[in-house]
């Protein structure tokens, strides 16, 4: 367990994530934290309270004000002040949430070498404004590091939840297939079919997804063997010669939603497919890691 220095004085206001994701090593396997309970009994409690009548003066939602042994990972971190960082952190429970790491800078603060992405964590915070203060941070999982192609894949996911995932939206399906998702890359599963897969649950997750399954038009269920575009927000519908948007087979949605990767038309049709969907739902926003691996790996 790490006692955060309490020098600096944590801002008002979060800053703007920066572009891009500094590399750094991570652990892979995910080890539940022993304060769940603790966590569970502290929310309940702050809810009580929240209950009982008050001015309405605000309509700022009330935030728990400490929470313990939360399992979390670094997203993404950058420099605050001289001595601290502001840390991004997926959480299990409260989803992305913006963190001051007091004095994590200094050459000797242990969270130095515990604040790193793709390590799983257990944290603890206070406050109740849109930026907490990080009292203790902990490693609770054996280290199992990805590396080359796979470490630039793991960046790719956390720039991806940096830019798709609204602050404070619980997402706990999504948390777990994070966790899958680093497993696989580090086991060199084909990195092509694994972000394809996240690519998807985030998408589902964040109630964005478009229906594969049937024709927006004729709202029957797609056929294998024709042709369809997908409308970012309506779904499937039979292509047309003036369609400018990627054409995929019925096949390739079919197997999309059943998660089957494995004909190297799906694999090609919906890389294309979930690029165009992604760069619809991120209004334009480019993904710097996306490039990279245009660049070198064609994913």
């Amino acid at each position: 367990m790490t006692s955060l220095d309490t020098a600096d004085q944590a801002p008002k206001e979060p800053a703007a994530p920066a572009e891009v994701l500094a590399v750094a090593e991570g652990a892979l396997v995910y080890a539940p934290a022993a304060g769940a309970a603790a966590a569970g009994a502290a929310a309940a409690g702050v809810l009580a309270a929240a209950a009982a009548p008050a001015p309405r003066r605000s309509r700022v939602p009330v935030r728990d004000s400490r929470i313990n042994g939360q399992p979390a990972f670094v997203l993404h971190s950058y420099p605050y002040k001289e001595t601290s960082l502001i840390v991004d952190l997926f959480t299990r429970d409260y989803g992305r949430i913006a963190v001051v790491a007091k004095g994590a800078k200094r050459p000797l603060s242990k969270l130095r070498g515990v604040l790193q992405t793709f390590q799983p964590l257990s944290v603890s915070w206070s406050g109740k404004s849109e930026l907490r203060t990080l009292i203790d941070a902990e490693w609770v999982g054996g280290m199992l590091p990805i590396e080359r192609n796979a470490l630039l894949c793991g960046f790719y996911l956390n720039e991806l939840l940096v830019k798709l995932l609204a602050r404070d939206d619980p997402h706990r399906v999504l948390f777990d297939h994070y966790i899958s998702t680093l497993n696989e890359l580090a086991h060199d599963e084909p990195a092509q079919i694994a972000l394809r897969k996240f690519e998807r649950a985030l998408l589902k997750e964040t109630g964005v997804a478009a229906d594969l399954k049937r024709s927006t038009t004729t709202r029957a269920t797609v056929e294998a063997a024709l042709d369809y575009v997908v409308d970012p927000e309506k779904g499937a519908r039979e292509a047309r010669v003036s369609d400018v948007w990627p054409v995929v087979t019925g096949k390739t949605l079919l197997d999309m939603e059943s998660e089957d990767y494995g004909d190297p038309a799906t694999q090609a049709q919906s890389k294309q497919l979930m690029r165009f969907l992604l760069a619809h739902h991120l209004g334009g926003v480019p993904l710097n890691t996306r490039q990279i691996l245009i660049d070198l790996m064609q994913l």
